[in-house]
């Protein structure tokens, strides 16, 4: 009964439970002559597929060969031919699935398998495993019938059976208890074994194990079915917030509150006191709205608040939401438009709607600009979603049915864009202008930004007022939060005046960089700083010097000379000519200290920036002031760019005859400025040298200290004398 060891080998079949014929050869050529079905094999005789398999090798003897039975030579040719249809149609069939299809079928069918298998199959022992045949041949040998051939030695004491694995355990007789007993793998049908059992005085059992794969793979199923449903659940639902959003796109997205918690009261804002008493006005309406409807007065429509950046608009807005008391809609201009027509208009009328149901209330729309500009501006103006937006918001504030309860609070540093039609009073009927703070101002809003900050008894904020005009609330607020930072880097109790100068020269030129080593470069930029100091304190009409310093700075900038300005001119705006030309020639006094110095050839493009303003506020003197040859006429206006909401295309305000004359005048008012320079240098020659060697030891000089060696050698005018006193 050694052919079943063969089946094994040319098979290479591993007995395993629950399944008695598993292939696990993987064929890699197609056979080149089928097998006929018509004509099965002769005992014995190998196919040409066969043979063509065991091309190279040593043949092992047909597998189906030998006294096996009838039933057991029918199994075996099934096997055969069933493994050579296997191996045809592996080589022949194309792989169609995709890759990654195809992964995920495979990892699901081994995690089934693994979790399905017969639990048996986990328990298995080593069993030492007899042949069918031999079996069969030893349960005769312990046959008790009479009419048999004559008994032999039985060697079989005990058969357990079991159908579900198809598997019989035989206990023989004398094994040691510590032996395992052997398997032997039993048929789909087994008659003819019991049969002979029961011929035999030889124990059997019949008992099945329990097979729990269909109750595992039942489940199995249930879980894939729950994890399918639960994907299924999430899609849905995120199909259903998706459409929710595509519904609620049209809806207003203003932060709405019932009472207004900005933490912002009119305390708290300095500076503009103008604009805060007609915005205290609004809020006193909205308290004691009886008081005005007595006399017959109405509540405005709208506020509109004008001003460059950083002067407080949104902070008066905060404020009067804070005093005011009553229902607040906060939202951005740029909150209305979208890239689909439509979608701003609908926003508009829905927070309209909201805050008509809550009036009376505020609704604050913080750069209207974005959404209230000119309409029809032409090329790079027009903008459909913008002018529906815009026409349903003028609807809205002083439309056919009217807008009572609701004040529009609305701020902007370009009111020079917004329509025509928006500014007209029913819509905004004031127009409050936060201008950039004089020096009470000032001094009131570094008052507020100074309660929380631990300054040195030293630290003068009438002095800080007076060091910044032109300084917005933001600027200032900045100012003293960078001298905060300054003065805890370094490890101080309390904000000292060195930290303000060092915060002041940070917020308008730029963080300190490491100083320059002894070389040309560094003489070279003294003598340019040189002359710019110098020419501060020389001229008649300039105003007084504050310091100057060859510490480089970032931004590329390798030294300053810093003035004092005046701060009631600058607050005021109002230059006068004697001034103008005196900043044209401080302009040019570093390019005029490198001429006389090192000479034309060597002269350096430091001075660029400062080519640049000669130009331009020359130019502003001849076209917009007046202050020309040419007389009092503005031949030129500030710019006004189409896609800003002007004209069609830019429009020429003087002949080509008039230009000439225009850049004649611009030219000989930088000429005659460089050469009162150049004068003033080549005079004073001496007292440069020695500017420029305390300036390269020291790296800075204080303005009082620059006038001291100043005045050694000149007299000072009368406007540098009265600073140094």
């Amino acid at each position: 009964m050694k052919n079943s060891s063969w089946i094994r080998a040319w098979m290479k079949h591993e007995p395993t439970e629950g399944s008695s014929n598993r292939l696990l050869a993987k064929v890699e050529v197609t056979p080149l002559n089928p097998p006929d079905p018509s004509r099965s094999p002769l005992k014995g005789e190998m196919s040409k597929d066969e043979a063509f398999f065991s091309r190279g090798k040593k043949l092992a003897p047909s597998p189906c060969r030998g006294g096996l039975g009838r039933g057991f030579m029918d199994l075996c040719q099934r096997s055969n031919d069933k493994q050579m249809n296997q191996r045809v149609s592996h080589v022949n069939k194309p792989e169609v699935t995709p890759r990654t299809l195809w992964r995920i079928a495979a990892s699901l069918l081994i995690f089934q398998g693994a979790v399905l298998g017969t639990p048996a199959q986990a328990q298995q022992t080593p069993n030492k495993s007899l042949s069918y045949g031999q079996l069969l041949e030893k349960i005769e040998a312990c046959n008790v019938n009479p009419t048999a051939s004559p008994a032999k030695s039985c060697e079989i004491s005990k058969v357990e059976i079991d159908p579900a694995r198809r598997t019989a355990t035989v206990h023989l007789t004398g094994q040691n208890s510590s032996e395992p007993p052997q398997d032997v793998m039993l048929l789909d049908q087994n008659s003819e074994l019991i049969e002979k059992l029961g011929n035999t005085n030889i124990e059997y059992d019949v008992e099945p194990t329990a097979d729990n794969s269909a109750a595992l793979g039942l489940v199995m199923n249930l879980f894939l079915l729950l994890l399918l449903l639960a994907g299924l659940m999430i899609i849905l639902r995120r199909s259903a917030s998706s459409s929710g959003q595509a519904l609620n796109f049209g809806k207003s997205r203003a932060r709405f509150q019932m009472e207004a918690k900005t933490g912002v009261f009119f305390n708290d804002v300095a500076g503009i006191e103008e604009a805060k008493e007609e915005l205290q006005e609004v809020v006193t309406f909205l308290k004691e709205t009886e008081r005005f409807t007595a006399l017959g007065a109405r509540i405005p429509r709208g506020v509109l608040l004008v001003g460059p950046p950083g002067t407080g608009k949104t902070l008066l807005a905060k404020a009067v939401a804070g005093e005011a008391g009553v229902p607040f809609f906060s939202i951005s201009g740029s909150e209305f438009v979208e890239m689909f027509v439509g979608v701003g208009a609908s926003r508009v009328r829905d927070l309209f709607r909201k805050a008509k149901e809550n009036a009376p209330c505020l609704i604050f729309i913080d750069e209207i600009d974005a959404v209230g500009r000119q309409r029809g501006a032409g090329i790079g103006g027009g903008n459909d979603e913008r002018e529906q937006t815009l026409n349903q918001l003028l609807t809205e504030m002083d439309g056919f049915e009217g807008n009572s309860g609701v004040i529009v609070i609305a701020a902007t540093n370009r009111p020079d864009v917004l329509d025509t039609a928006l500014l007209r009073p029913g819509r905004f009927d004031r127009q409050v202008t936060v201008d950039l703070p004089g020096y009470n101002g000032r001094l009131g809003i570094l008052e507020v930004h100074a309660r929380n900050k631990k300054l040195d008894p030293e630290v003068s904020l009438e002095a800080i007022a007076r060091r910044t005009p032109g300084f917005s609330g933001a600027d200032l607020a900045n100012l003293l939060n960078e001298a905060a930072i300054l003065t805890a880097r370094r490890r101080k109790d309390a904000i000292t005046p060195l930290e303000i100068d060092d915060a002041v020269d940070r917020v308008t030129i730029g963080m300190t960089l490491n100083p320059l080593l002894d070389s040309k470069k560094k003489r070279l930029i003294a003598y340019h700083e040189v002359g710019h100091a110098l020419l501060m304190t020389l001229l008649e009409n300039s105003d007084p010097l504050n310091k100057v310093t060859i510490i480089p700075r970032s931004g590329g900038i390798g030294g300053f000379a810093q003035q004092v300005f005046n701060e009631e001119m600058v607050d005021s705006g109002l230059y006068s000519r004697a001034w103008l030309i005196d900043q044209i020639t401080i302009f040019l006094g570093g390019r005029a200290a490198e001429e006389e110095v090192f000479g034309y050839d060597e002269v350096t493009k430091g001075a660029s920036s400062d080519l640049r303003a000669v130009s331009n506020l020359s130019r502003e003197m001849v076209t917009r002031y007046g202050m020309s040859d040419l007389g009092p006429v503005a031949l030129e206006s500030p710019d006004n760019e189409v896609f800003l909401g002007g004209g069609w295309s830019a429009r020429s305000e003087y002949s080509e005859e008039m230009a000439t004359k225009i850049d004649a005048q611009v030219r000989e008012i930088a000429v005659r400025c460089h050469e009162k320079a150049r004068q003033l240098i080549r005079e004073n020659r001496p007292l440069v040298d020695r500017l420029v060697d305390i300036l390269l030891d020291s790296e800075t000089i204080e303005g009082e200290q620059f006038r001291e060696i100043v005045a050694e050698y000149t007299q000072l005018p009368e406007k540098q004398m009265a600073v140094s006193r």
